[in-house]
C-alpha cells in the first residue's frame, strides 16, 4: 500500500546545494543563449527567464518526489494549465528544455549527471558553432522593398540579379503592401566589397526604397 498522505521531510541543506548547481547551470546556458543564440527575438529578455525556469522546476521536483499524494496533484494541477504563447523559433524550445533539464537533475539529486551532460551539450554546440564560423563567416539576411512596378516579373528579376554577386541566396519572405514589394533573403558573401557592389546594383536597376542588412550572429538581443 502506497502511503499517499505521508511526505519525507526536504534536506534545507541539500535544497540550497541544488538550487545553487542549478543557478549556476542556468545562468551559464542563458549567457550562451544571449551571446551566441541565433535567434531573431530578443535574446538578452527571453535568457533572463531561463534560470528562473531552473529554479522553479528544481523546486517542485525537489517538494513532490517524495510524495506519491504530491505528485499526482502536481499532474493534476498541470493539466489545466493553457499555454497560449506560442515558441515561434525551435532554438528557444531548445534552449527552455535544457534549462528544465536542469531543473529536473538537481531536484532529482542526480548532480554530477546534470553537470557532465549540461556541459557536453554546451560544449557540442559551441564545437559547431566555431565550425560554422570558421567556413561560413558571412551569414547576411538582406531585406529589399522594391516599387511594384512590373509585379509579374520583378521577383524573379531581383533573384537574378543577387544570383550574379552570391553563390547562395536562400529566400525567406515577400510582402506586397503600398505599392511596394518585400523581400528577405539569406545570402552569403564573401567579402564586404561584394555587398557594396550588390547594393550600387540594385539600386541601379530597380526603383528600390530601402535595402538592409542583419549579421545573423548579431540580431537583437546582443
Amino acid at each position: 500500500m502506497f502511503d499517499l498522505g505521508g511526505a519525507a521531510p526536504v534536506s534545507l541543506a541539500m535544497l540550497v546545494l541544488n538550487m545553487s548547481i542549478g543557478l549556476l547551470l542556468s545562468l551559464i546556458v542563458a549567457w550562451y543563449y544571449e551571446h551566441f543564440a541565433q535567434s531573431l527575438s530578443n535574446r538578452r529578455k527571453f535568457a533572463r527567464l531561463l534560470p528562473v525556469l531552473t529554479l522553479t522546476t528544481a523546486l517542485i521536483i525537489t517538494i513532490v518526489k517524495s510524495s506519491l499524494a504530491l505528485t499526482l496533484g502536481l499532474v493534476g494541477a498541470l493539466s489545466i494549465v493553457r499555454f497560449r504563447t506560442a515558441i515561434k523559433e525551435p532554438e528557444e524550445l531548445m534552449f527552455l528544455f535544457l534549462a528544465i533539464t536542469i531543473g529536473l537533475g538537481v531536484g532529482a539529486e542526480q548532480r554530477w549527471a546534470t553537470v557532465v551532460g549540461v556541459m557536453v551539450i554546451l560544449g557540442y554546440m559551441a564545437a559547431r558553432l566555431l565550425f560554422k564560423r570558421k567556413f561560413d563567416p558571412h551569414n547576411l539576411y538582406l531585406n529589399i522593398v522594391v516599387e511594384e512596378v512590373d509585379q509579374e516579373t520583378l521577383f524573379d528579376q531581383v533573384n537574378a540579379q543577387l544570383l550574379e554577386y552570391v553563390e547562395v541566396v536562400d529566400f525567406r519572405r515577400l510582402d506586397s503592401r503600398d505599392g511596394a514589394l518585400q523581400l528577405t533573403y539569406f545570402i552569403h558573401a564573401d567579402t564586404p566589397q561584394i555587398i557594396s557592389a550588390l547594393v550600387a546594383s540594385l539600386k541601379q536597376r530597380f526603383p528600390v526604397r530601402e535595402i538592409s542588412f542583419i549579421q545573423q550572429d548579431r540580431v537583437l538581443g546582443d
